[in-house]
């Protein structure tokens, strides 16, 4: 795949951007995308408080109650913000957007050439899966922990919170079609109410015991560990809880920009945080009762059910984060090929990366349903909680260590300094959610072992597929000699020939010359390829070359985070002689029948499951929105 120059990487180790964008100014709308961030990007960040705290004191790995350990795990958790969200994601990784773009996948395609980069796609890809397995989870264990305030303020509804947060992430999900804007438009309010709400709460109790404040000296959480030994290590995992939803922010850019979720983050949801978990530690140190469910506790008995209410909008909101960054994160899939083809639907005509994929909501919503059921509390959630996205952000740190040290040419010892410092944090992290996998942490591993199975498969048939077809194609000069030897009859109207590549003539091109004998008055090769930044400029969009008399190559490149519109492209294109009339172009589209057979380089198993996906994805004339009344398939078996 051929990218234009002006599409590569910047040099210089900065982020790549357009150059018609001037990243040092902030947005015109900056304000009010500082407001949709908040509905969006930290829904997931921001309903933390609803059971983190909670866990780390009555849950299966709880500490025994006593001020040491408080301020010991309220210094971890104020560190933990600061560090991992503060200063690894908002000041370092938000740097690594490609062109605008985040999410794993997105930085392991800035990082290197295609060809030459197979550990860090599979490092990519692992990524990428433990980020859907932590989309099925979030829904589940925040709606379910906003319902369970219920049962603090009767015990009629006990039977059935299960049922109640069923019923809500039905309605989360239906509402997914109606797209980020409009969702980031009625959230981002509702959102900042929210953290407002955690600000003033934690602020009451902390006006009662201020000296719940001096856990911010780092010297508690070494307290922690000095009295608790192990236990004190394990409890690391449950205090992850407090930062789940970094990687989602870094995935949603794409959405907002980085500087309104930088804002975001510290004037808004940052110090309310701070200020809610410091409230809670407050409240536990005067009332040990409280660690049952210290959030709710921390309400006046009048204000309780609009809390609960609150809560439960806010858990709503919070599976935004995650949900979104799966739509954008399957479009970067499909796009850089690590995805079968799948129905991708634009909410907005405005703004990039608004998009809705069905089949990707309807998993995660069936999925999240199923952890509802299943754990029925969002204590035993926890449990399955965070594993993922630890893993996740540990490559995410390695990635970005090699693009700052091949790219960005830091200097050696800094990068190095800087990879050993988040890296130790991040491992410190894994090993304590690993003791959790016997609880619950099996979930997401599987989840994303599957993923990761389908992906690596997708993008490895791929590869054999074109090597098959590569090997059956006649090359462009015998097929030109041959119709020269044996020129066929030319029919009225524009023949558009899709081709995986831009090198040979495609079978769908030989078959009809073969078996009709017949050429159009003008044949276009067509090519579609994907470069590695999300977005491409109109003007380099085609490059076409004309081979022969009204015989033309064309290749249309679209960035990772856009979906392709061959008519669109093709119909003004001054250099194939404006196709003006749509109604007298004929598009051929390969049909391949895949057949699995044993000394491929794939196991048989693999190219069966290959297969398989192949036939159930969108078909070729969905996804390039050819016009299907025009459109003759040429069906061609292939031994993979």
């Amino acid at each position: 795949m051929s990218v234009p120059a002006s599409l590569t990487n910047s040099p210089d180790g900065g982020e790549v951007v357009p150059e018609h964008i001037d990243k040092r100014k902030p947005p015109p709308q900056w304000k009010l995308l500082a407001l949709g961030a908040l509905g969006i990007v930290y829904g997931d960040i921001g309903t933390s408080p609803l059971y983190a705290l909670r866990e780390c004191f009555h849950g299966p790995h709880a500490l025994p109650l006593s001020r040491l350990n408080v301020l010991g795990v309220l210094s971890l958790i104020f560190w933990a913000l600061t560090l991992i969200i503060s200063v690894k994601y908002l000041l370092f990784i938000l740097r690594a957007d490609n062109r605008g773009e985040g999410g794993i996948l997105a930085l392991s395609a800035l990082l290197t050439p295609p060809g030459k980069r197979g550990f860090v796609i599979v490092l990519g890809l692992l990524g990428a899966a433990f980020l859907y397995a932590d989309g099925m989870i979030t829904p589940a264990i925040s709606v379910l922990s906003a319902v369970e305030g219920l049962r603090l303020a009767t015990p009629v509804v006990d039977g059935f919170v299960d049922f109640i947060a069923v019923a809500i992430l039905i309605l989360l999900f239906w509402f997914q079609a109606r797209g980020t804007a409009r969702v980031g438009a009625l959230f981002g309010p509702l959102m900042l109410a929210w953290f407002c709400l955690l600000a003033v709460l934690g602020a009451a109790h902390i006006f009662q015991n201020p000296s719940v404040l001096a856990a911010i000296n780092p010297m508690y959480a070494w307290n922690l560990f000095d009295a608790n030994g192990w236990q004190g290590f394990v409890i690391l995992g449950t205090v992850f809880l407090v930062v789940t939803g970094g990687e989602a922010l870094y995935a949603d850019i794409g959405h907002f920009g980085t500087f309104p979720i930088r804002v975001s983050w510290f004037a808004v949801v940052f110090p309310a945080l701070l200020l809610n978990y410091f409230g809670q530690g407050s409240l536990l140190l005067r009332d040990a009762e409280a660690a049952v469910n210290p959030f709710f506790y921390m309400s006046p008995g009048w204000a309780l059910y609009p809390v609960i209410a609150l809560a439960t909008l806010a858990a709503v909101m919070a599976s935004q984060a995650v949900i979104t960054g799966s739509f954008s994160l399957t479009l970067q899939a499909i796009q850089l090929g690590y995805c079968p083809r799948l129905r991708i639907e634009h909410t907005s005509s405005e703004q990039f990366g608004q998009i809705y994929i069905p089949a990707v909501s309807r998993a995660l919503m069936v999925a999240s349903i199923a952890l509802v059921l299943g754990f029925h509390s969002s204590s035993k959630l926890a449990a399955a909680y965070g594993v993922a996205i630890t893993i996740t952000m540990v490559i995410t740190t390695l990635i970005f260590f090699l693009l700052v040290l091949s790219k960005w040419k830091w200097h050696p010892l800094l990068a190095v300094l800087f990879a050993v410092f988040f890296l130790g944090i991040d491992l410190s992290f894994f090993g304590a959610t690993l003791l959790k996998v016997f609880h619950g942490g099996w979930f997401p591993l599987t989840i994303a072992a599957v993923i990761f199975l389908l992906m690596s498969t997708w993008r490895d048939g791929r590869r054999l597929l074109a090597e098959r077809l590569r090997d059956s194609k006649l090359s462009e000069d015998s097929f030109v000699a041959d119709l020269l030897a044996n020129p066929p009859a030319r029919v009225p109207g524009t023949a558009v020939f899709l081709s995986g590549n831009s090198l040979g003539t495609p079978l769908a091109l030989c078959q009809n010359v073969t078996h009709n004998r017949v050429l159009h008055e003008r044949n276009i090769i067509l090519a579609v390829q994907t470069a590695e930044v999300p977005h491409v400029p109109e003007q380099q969009r085609l490059e076409s070359q004309k081979v022969g008399d009204e015989f033309y190559r064309v290749t249309l490149t679209y960035g990772f985070m856009e979906v392709p519109d061959v008519p669109r492209e093709l119909m003004p294109a001054a250099s194939l002689g404006n196709l003006t009339d749509q109604r007298t172009v004929s598009y051929f589209v390969g049909k391949e029948t895949l057949l699995a057979t044993p000394g491929s380089g794939m196991y048989m198993w693999r190219e069966s499951l290959f297969a398989f996906m192949s036939r159930n994805a969108q078909s070729a004339t969905l996804f390039f929105k050819l016009p299907a009344q025009q459109v003759v398939e040429v069906g061609v078996q292939v031994e993979l």
